[in-house]
């Protein structure tokens, strides 16, 4: 068996004469081995699996590998951010990478460990897109990124800050990124030092080795020798020459940029205008992956302006109908601009039976790919049937998953409340008969079961009036009534005697 000190001193041979942004490499992990023994603050490797962290990787792990293992004094860990999302074959090289290092740094006798984060299980891609009802994402309205990306590694920083009372974040991050993230490197650099202030958490502080390499001198360094878990960066290589794109970073505050025109990241992304990655995946052979992508195309045509109202409810999760001045120094309602809701509830049972299909083709092609975790069914589930707009009666959600696997899963019990379908199709009768819409009607009982067996009703006026003052007409009647002065009052009026009526019953 070849030993570990062969390898490394392989990997040093090759090394020893390569200079890299005018400096020699054999200099740079001399300093990452002085700082690493500077004091005893554990390290965090922020790995994205693209081609910057995966420097970084190497660096800090050649640095250790070669320190005698009595000064191997604290931990490093090296984490990862699992959307729930992302490109599968990234998906797949990254956690064979955490899965080789983990191997690896314990033969290696190295105190490096790495930990793969998620979001929240109400907070994931999913649950919020087809749960909830969120639009997909957009350059005004990129919901995503907090949730999905900087909570979960900030969760894990804050952890191990909690627990050690500093600690030193590694970051591939590189001033030739963007002109904005060389700025907010500068502005944060500690002064004498080599560390810089992390930008949001407190007590934390970043390491950025390579902040002044360009890309070109990343694969210089990438490929010049084998990584020193004894692999090769062949793969990832081959990765980016056949999608023809950058990586997404690791993204641990707002100022990170995050996935632009080309990129690694998640296959959902509808902030940009076309994902650049997979549609040269599917060029190069992966021919799988189509259906993803035309489901993610899909997903950016519901954003575009022409097309919301076919997609969204034009009540927000709030029950009303929102307005926004597209000029706010504007006295007249001629610049005002109708704001669109979730996704219809319809919407949302198409793609999600759609998602389930693509999944199940690609398990029947022999792929071990998860599009959807079943976690995520159960969360969609419940938000379905506590929708605040379109409640789904039916519960759907199980009868989908079964007309495409034809199986069940163990589903948690319906605990939503007292409404089912029957329930639902009385309520669409008495609201043909007397135009009162079932929805209000259900929210309205809903209030009174709530109240039901208490010695005092406290606040049930408010809670009734709440319902009456959401939006119930079609979008047409609303806008009439809204922007027409005479419509306004008629309505105030009608209200204010149906209070009065209201308070005189329950007297």
């Amino acid at each position: 068996m070849i030993s570990e000190r062969f390898i490394y001193s392989t990997h040093q041979s090759m090394l020893d004469d390569l200079s890299i942004a005018g400096r020699n490499l054999l200099d740079l992990i001399g300093e990452i081995q002085t700082l690493y023994l500077a004091d005893r603050r554990p390290w965090i490797i922020g790995f994205s699996g693209g081609k910057d962290s995966t420097t970084i990787l190497s660096l800090v792990y050649s640095a250790l590998l070669a320190l005698p293992k009595e000064q191997l004094h604290k931990h490093v860990y090296v984490v990862s951010s699992d959307t729930l999302v992302e490109t599968p074959v990234v998906v797949d090289m990254i956690l064979s990478v955490l899965n080789t290092i983990n191997k690896h740094a314990d033969s290696d006798h190295l105190p490096i460990t790495a930990h793969p984060v998620r979001p929240k299980p109400d907070q994931t891609f999913w649950v919020n897109l087809l749960g909830r009802g969120y639009p997909a994402p957009t350059q005004s309205f990129r919901w995503c990124t907090e949730r999905m990306k900087i909570d979960p590694v900030s969760d894990f920083v804050l952890d191990k800050v909690a627990h050690f009372g500093e600690v030193i974040v590694v970051l591939g991050s590189r001033s030739q990124e963007s002109a904005s993230r060389a700025q907010v490197i500068a502005n944060h650099k500690i002064e004498g030092s080599l560390l810089s202030r992390h930008t949001s958490l407190p007590n934390a502080f970043t390491y950025m080795p390579i902040a002044n390499w360009s890309a070109d001198e990343v694969w210089e360094y990438l490929m010049s020798a084998p990584t020193p878990w004894q692999g090769s960066n062949r793969e990832l290589f081959d990765l980016y020459k056949g999608s023809n794109a950058g990586e997404c970073p690791l993204v641990i505050d707002t100022s990170t940029p995050s996935c632009g025109n080309s990129r690694f990241g998640c296959w959902t992304c509808t902030v940009v205008t076309k994902d650049k990655a997979i549609e040269g995946l599917v060029q190069t052979g992966e021919t799988w992956m189509r259906p993803l992508l035309d489901f993610r195309n899909e997903l950016y045509h519901s954003t575009l302006p022409e097309n919301k109202n076919n997609y969204r409810n034009y009540k927000r999760r709030t029950g009303k109908v929102s307005y926004q001045k597209g000029n706010i120094f504007s006295e007249d309602n001629q610049d005002v601009r109708h704001i669109p809701g979730p996704y219809w509830m319809e919407v949302r049972k198409r793609w999600l039976k759609r998602l389930l299909q693509i999944e199940k083709d690609i398990l029947d092609s022999g792929r071990n790919i998860e599009l959807i975790q079943r976690d995520e069914l159960q969360q969609i589930r419940q938000l379905w049937l506590r929708d605040p707009n379109e409640p789904d009666w039916a519960d759907s959600l199980p009868a989908i998953y079964h007309s495409v696997y034809d199986t069940d899963l163990n589903w948690i019990e319906n605990d939503a409340g007292a409404f089912t379908e029957p329930d639902a199709k009385i309520l669409e009768e008495i609201e043909n008969e007397f135009d009162t819409p079932a929805e209000m009607m259900m929210k309205l009982i809903e209030i009174e079961l709530s109240m039901t067996g208490l010695n005092r009703r406290k606040g049930i006026l408010n809670r009734i009036e709440s319902v009456l003052k959401q939006d119930w007409e079609t979008l047409e009647n609303i806008n009439i009534r809204n922007f027409n002065p005479e419509r306004q009052n008629s309505y105030q009026e009608i209200f204010e005697e149906l209070q009065l009526q209201y308070e005189g019953l329950n007297k």
